[in-house]
């Protein structure tokens, strides 16, 4: 059904690259089968996409530059896409899983997605990305662990954990997406389940007394910002989305929707069960839901955990939040995926490209709601960006730079939002939330340098309070109701990059648009070609196969198109100049 014969080409190749670099990478093939069971995470059963049988699915567990091969398996009633939420894909959106740069697997199908973990370490997720089937699970934890030349800022723990924490709804997720704008979250979930106390197999963590541990933690929830604490256990923390941090110690921290943490946890307590937490914050008291909780085992523990909780900060106590998250600044002298220093590349002299400012708010279009940037609500086409960019420069698809990326439209429409990103240039990007509720943005392709929140309106003078000396690099950075975020980006990976919201109904119902960063450069190394198993869609769906003798699914989703000259066209001559520049190293 997938990709089959000229798949290896790659993968070949870039296992070469690994030996001639002694970069130490290797390949890693999974293969996942995607269900849809009936479960009961919280009080009624319900659809629940799993992975392998697993909800949430299987860890990715890899460390910089491995190769990464997933082999989905759509077992689903409706067609399914993964993005790999953090992860860069250097110069290869072709990977990247949202509707803009990929067709979806259709159900009954597969498609084999390969990507690097090129250049990164940290703590990052993976989630369906259409139809707002993340609402109904499909997510998991990935890891990207440094290699073994490059020292870990901190001494090596006992052990990892992997947790994922977010909102879940109590109605099935095509019901929710019908109405998403009228929806609301029922519970918080902990790897899947509810607080101990309403679990019959409570989530559970067993750890030793006297021994460190590290929790990577991430919020795939669809809503709400979430305070995370473990009682009476203060957490240092030392990672971000793929950035070593200034190690604080705190007593709680904030994880806003798409953000992940890596946090260091002493097991220094009486022998005892003690509640793992989290709740919502930043929201008013009519939001308020039970905590989620699981549960810090200590081996050796025979009593029950207390029921006397920590103190968690006032959920409407905006200084608390903001202070913490100005507070957690880059380790400017620690080395991560490479062996320089993060702080290399600083951004106190950084000369600005281009500035965007994006305001968010919602709207209604035609008597439906409609969350808008700049007054803009994307409207999603039949055909994926990056095919049309690929084999028409986007005619017929796009229009480049229509979207108003400094100002805001007088009357809200729908569009398909697409603005150029300067090569190699900086670029500075303002997150406006005219909403009342807390936002988070992200964007694909990228880190970010989160250099400054504020109340109120941005304005030019705003810059005045950047932080531009260690301001952390992150995928998905929070925006504050009634408030604004800027963050610096160095834009020198090409291709079709989404820049979403990250709560998943303002997403759903338009709140998005996509970066073209384009490289004229002719030379292949520049960018890969399509993969040899592109699957085509919408002005491209191709002819169904003549003779079906088995083989008609491969032959359908293989067949080529003829791409102008100039369009950086695909082909397997291509892909062998392409992977021949990665293996003598001119791949940037």
């Amino acid at each position: 059904m997938d990709s089959g014969s000229g798949a290896p080409l790659v993968p070949w190749a870039v296992t070469l690259l690994c030996l001639f670099a002694k970069a130490g990478c290797i390949d890693i093939y999974l293969q996942w089968n995607v269900t849809v069971s009936m479960l009961a995470p919280i009080y009624e059963f319900q659809p629940v996409i799993q992975i392998n049988g697993m909800f949430p699915g299987p860890l990715i567990n890899a460390t910089t530059n491995d190769n990464i091969h997933v082999n989905v398996f759509n077992s689903l009633d409706e067609p399914v896409l993964f993005t790999w939420n953090g992860i860069q894909q250097r110069l290869n959106s072709w990977q990247d899983g949202v509707s803009g740069t990929n067709c979806p697997i259709k159900p009954g199908t597969n498609w084999t997605y390969v990507f690097q973990t090129k250049d990164q370490i940290g703590s990052f997720f993976y989630f369906p990305s259409t139809r707002f089937q993340k609402a109904a699970g499909g997510f998991g934890p990935i890891r990207i662990n440094n290699r073994n030349v490059i020292l870990v800022p901190f001494p090596k723990p006992e052990a990892e954990f992997d947790l994922l924490i977010g909102d879940w709804f109590g109605t099935p997720y095509k019901d929710v997406r019908a109405s998403p704008d009228k929806a609301n979250v029922a519970a918080l979930l902990m790897n899947g389940k509810p607080a101990y106390w309403n679990a019959i197999d409570p989530e559970r963590f067993n750890v030793t007394q006297g021994k460190t541990y590290r929790f990577r933690v991430s919020n795939v929830g669809s809503k709400h910002s979430l305070n995370f604490k473990i009682q009476k256990h203060k957490m240092m923390i030392v990672e971000t989305e793929g950035s070593y941090t200034n190690q604080i110690t705190v007593d709680s921290l904030d994880i806003h929707v798409g953000q992940s943490f890596s946090v260091m946890v002493t097991a220094n307590q009486s022998i005892g069960d003690y509640a793992i937490l989290a709740s919502v914050t930043q929201t008013g008291p009519e939001e308020w839901l039970e905590f989620g909780a699981a549960l810090l085992h200590y081996q050796g523990s025979t009593t029950s955990p207390s029921k006397d909780f920590p103190y968690v900060p006032d959920p409407r106590d905006r200084a608390f939040s903001v202070n913490q998250a100005r507070s957690i600044r880059w380790n400017m002298t620690t080395g991560a995926a490479r062996p320089n220093p993060q702080g290399t590349f600083n951004v106190t002299n950084v000369t600005l490209s281009e500035t965007f400012v994006l305001r968010s708010s919602r709207e209604e279009i035609n008597g439906a709601p409609a969350y808008t940037v700049n007054n803009v609500s994307y409207l999603t086409p039949a055909t994926p960006l990056k095919l049309a960019d690929h084999f028409s420069n986007g005619s017929g698809v796009y229009e480049l730079d229509s979207f108003p990326r400094n100002s805001v439209n007088r009357a809200a429409s729908y569009g398909t939002s697409v603005v150029a990103g300067i090569h190699k240039g900086w670029a500075e990007i303002v997150f406006q939330n005219d909403l009342h509720e807390m936002d988070s943005w992200h964007l694909d392709g990228f880190g970010f340098y989160a250099v400054g929140f504020g109340d109120g309106d941005w304005s030019n003078a705003s810059r005045e309070g950047y932080n531009l000396f260690d301001p952390v690099v992150r995928s998905t950075v929070q925006v504050y109701p009634k408030g604004w975020t800027a963050v610096y980006v160095y834009l020198d990976n090409p291709g079709m990059w989404n820049l979403r919201s990250q709560t998943l109904r303002n997403w759903y119902l338009g709140e998005e648009l996509y970066v073209r960063v384009y490289d004229p450069d002719p030379n292949p190394s520049k960018e890969r070609p399509p993969p040899s198993n592109l699957l085509l869609c919408g002005n491209y769906e191709p002819a169904p196969s003549p003779s079906p003798q088995g083989h008609g699914q491969r032959s359908s989703s293989r067949r080529s198109v003829s791409a102008p000259l100039g369009g950086r066209g695909g082909g397997v001559l291509l892909a062998v100049l392409v992977n021949m520049a990665l293996i003598i190293g001119v791949w940037i």
